[in-house]
């Protein structure tokens, strides 16, 4: 008998998974059901692809080379069913879109049930990572990325753009007072980030330029989390439109220095490999994300 592609899908996910009973977790089945798949497939090859003890796990040499050939045999017929389903002009197939978790959660999230409503045929596979991941390695299709693109070997679509707020809660304030004047900052408890140092160059017109460096008092790696410590009265902060423009509009973040803004906004991009005339489903996706930033302003004039 010959491999089917259900067990190349499973070999290959208990590779990426890392184990057995993480790749159970992620397709549905049960560690068992896996084992006997990997068994299966093993004895249709007549070869040991993996060497599995009960604390770890190896691929073989012949393990490495298949899997290999088993990702692009895949991504092969994936892109064989994505051009019969653009002969029919119907989207199709599996978009796996990464993200920062912001973004993912409030510049997403709340369109994803109107875009399977639009593109019924197209299973989104959503992940988050608050730092730039390879795309290849991770088997993403898009990702979309905040700020100044770096990495020429990509290729990329602006999306938009969205405006940086400086922040802080009506608790905060009440207690700590309203900074007047960009200087009055030092006397406050600044939110930062940990990662990426030009996230904590503010876009503040002072005397010495209009990005104002700050030393936080408090810091964290991912935006979502300074948002929710804002929330809470921690300190002041500086976030994208596109993360707090709902917590501006109920009054729970009150913006502040607002003549002082420089007015600088972070752009907004999709990138990808694939060449989107070949990948309908990648095309639909950016085109979509465009249409609900615009509503928002986010895109440039």
């Amino acid at each position: 008998m010959k491999a089917r592609s259900d067990e190349l899908q499973v070999f290959i996910c208990v590779i990426e998974c890392g184990s057995i009973s993480a790749a159970a977790e992620q397709v549905g089945q049960t560690p068992s059901a896996i084992s006997r798949t990997l068994s299966r497939l093993e004895a249709k090859l007549d070869t040991t692809l993996i060497n599995r003890t009960t604390r770890r796990m190896d691929l073989t040499e012949e393990g490495k080379f298949f899997f290999e050939r088993a990702k692009q045999i895949l991504q092969q017929m994936e892109e064989l069913e994505e051009r019969l389903a653009l002969r029919h002009q119907t989207p199709s197939g599996r978009l796996r879109v990464n993200a920062a978790s912001p973004f993912m959660l409030h510049a997403i999230v709340p369109y994803v049930s109107e875009f399977r409503q639009r593109y019924p045929d197209i299973l989104l596979e959503l992940n988050t990572n608050d730092l730039i991941i390879d795309l290849l390695e991770q088997s993403t299709d898009i990702a979309i990325r905040i700020g100044v693109l770096a990495d020429s070997t990509l290729h990329a679509r602006a999306l938009g753009s969205s405006p940086l707020n400086i922040l802080a809660s009506p608790a905060y304030l009440a207690h700590y007072g309203t900074p007047r004047t960009v200087q009055d900052l030092a006397g406050h408890s600044l939110l930062g980030f940990t990662q990426t140092e030009t996230l904590n160059h503010w876009p503040l017109r002072h005397a010495e330029g209009d990005r104002l460096h700050i030393q936080p008092k408090m810091s964290a790696s991912s935006g979502e989390t300074l948002r929710q410590l804002a929330l809470a009265g921690e300190g002041i902060v500086c976030l994208s439109d596109f993360m707090t423009h709902q917590d501006i509009t109920q009054g729970t973040l009150k913006v502040l220095l607002a003549d002082a803004n420089s007015g600088y906004r972070q752009p907004i991009n999709a990138v990808y490999y694939r060449n989107s005339q070949l990948a309908l489903r990648i095309q639909c996706f950016m085109d979509f994300m465009q249409e609900k930033l615009a509503c928002y302003a986010y895109k440039d004039s």
